[in-house]
């Protein structure tokens, strides 16, 4: 479904240092770079309007969050909305994921990355645009660190079964697929703007994550507080 049109944020909100444009960015995105302090950094692909950046890292504010969005009005949206709570944990990138994934980010340095209701390019020839893509897996494996997780969700069966079938073959390491929270459903209380239409229109929702391995000799780790609430 296509996104809507959205209001600009009222030009006295200052996005300065939250909305990030790619020509400025760091030639390395990790913690430091882009906070100045070492802290688990999470990566959520296409923020929307920022509603999970926002509750999530106001959950958890002893983790960084980084939004990447491509859509100019949606990620002025997602930094107006952090600038207005007064984040200090969280920014957002008006930009491609692609190109980023693929160079800028360190091996094994993130600690998750969220997906959520990815633009599904119904027709057959734009369906190479899909982010949930070979080259995505790929990217996966190679930058969350031991134990770290992707998250995502889609309203739309097929390319949920097709990203796990994907997932599958390219990249086995994940292992399995794994339920995750649904913790909107019931409760009001909803991860991202698609997640609460879908619920109030009682369209499925389909949430899995995959885990990569841990390091040698470590448990496995925890479910991140991030799965529980938002």
């Amino acid at each position: 479904m296509p996104r809507r049109q959205v209001r600009a944020p009222r030009p006295e909100v200052d996005l300065r240092g939250i909305l990030l444009e790619t020509e400025a960015l760091p030639p390395r995105l990790g913690s430091i770079s882009l906070f100045g302090q070492e802290q688990p950094l999470e990566i959520e692909i296409g923020s929307g309007k920022g509603l999970f950046l926002d509750q999530a890292s106001a959950a958890n504010p002893a983790h960084h969050f980084l939004g990447i969005e491509i859509a100019r009005p949606y990620a002025m949206v997602t930094a107006a909305r952090l600038a207005r709570r007064g984040a200090r944990n969280a920014k957002v990138i008006l930009g491609d994921a692609g190109p980023l994934l693929a160079s800028r980010i360190a091996d094994h340095s993130i600690e998750a990355l969220h997906v959520y209701f990815p633009d599904p390019w119904w027709k057959k020839k734009h369906k190479k645009r899909r982010v949930l893509n070979e080259v995505f897996f790929h990217h996966v494996l190679r930058i969350l660190r031991p134990g770290g997780r992707l998250h995502f969700w889609t309203d739309v069966l097929e390319y949920f079964e097709q990203a796990l079938e994907l997932a599958a073959e390219v990249t086995p390491e994940l292992g399995p697929p794994i339920p995750d929270a649904a913790a909107g459903e019931g409760s009001g209380d909803y991860r991202t703007h698609f997640e609460r239409r879908s619920c109030q229109q009682s369209i499925p929702v389909y949430r899995v994550y995959w885990e990569t391995p841990p390091a040698p000799g470590a448990p496995a780790s925890s479910p991140l507080a991030t799965t529980r609430s938002s």
